[in-house]
């Protein structure tokens, strides 16, 4: 199953983590290009542009998707996480919520 992570990129290590454990349990995972921590914990280091089109990227990950996994750690959802998971519903995809999962890496449904 290809699975596409989304969440807001405060939660860094939460999303690295789901991401290697989804890894190791044989799913496909796209996840975010760039990460703070790899621009020296600066999330704003983007222009603009370059900022809609990482945005458009990752729509084009969802897309190639079978379903989301939403990192919803504290249960936050920005405003960018939530464009993401209405593209999901829009394009009739799976969503699953990080917080509802009984075990990192297994993807069981919640609606």
């Amino acid at each position: 199953m290809k699975v596409t992570i989304c969440g807001s990129l405060k939660f860094e290590s939460d999303i690295q983590a789901w991401h290697e454990a989804l890894s190791f349990n044989g799913y496909t995972v796209y996840s975010m290009v760039i990460l703070p921590s790899q621009k020296h914990g600066i999330k704003d280091w983007y222009t603009a542009d370059e900022k809609t089109t990482l945005d458009l990227i990752h729509l084009s990950k969802i897309e190639e998707s079978d379903c989301i996994l939403v990192v919803d750690t504290d249960s936050y959802i920005g405003e960018s996480t939530a464009r993401e998971i209405q593209w999901a519903k829009i394009r009739d995809k799976c969503i699953y919520r990080a917080s509802c999962q009984h075990e990192i890496g297994m993807l069981d449904y919640h609606d």
